[in-house]
């Protein structure tokens, strides 16, 4: 499990007890003696007003064709969760190098690091 790749795992809901299985992005890879990584919940219901920190995944082109997701989706980088790697169930793809750079400073902005 490696930084950039999207796995389809349980993700927490935000106002409920509970979790999801849904595709997220991994934002670290395992970490600490309970291996778990910071995650990003990827959504199939696209808004029709963006955040600023939503990125449209756009799996027709060429920027996000390795993420194989089968819809356009977006990337809710507000939505940050910390799981344990073993509720990590299956491999789906991965993003460019591009579009990490595009995480990278949507997340700077989030975090106003």
């Amino acid at each position: 499990m490696l930084r950039g790749e999207i796995y389809l795992a349980s993700f927490p809901f935000g106002n409920v007890p509970g979790m999801k299985l849904r595709p997220v992005l991994l934002l670290t890879s395992p970490l600490g003696a309970n291996a778990e990584v910071v995650a990003v919940y990827i959504s199939s219901v696209v808004p029709t007003a963006l955040l600023p920190s939503d990125l449209v995944l756009d799996p027709q082109t060429p920027e996000y064709i390795s993420t194989h997701l089968k819809v356009v989706s977006v990337l809710r980088l507000h939505k940050l969760a910390t799981i344990h790697s073993n509720i990590i169930q299956r491999y789906l793809g991965t993003i460019s190098l591009e579009a990490l750079q595009n995480v990278d400073a949507k997340l700077r902005t989030v975090l106003s690091l």
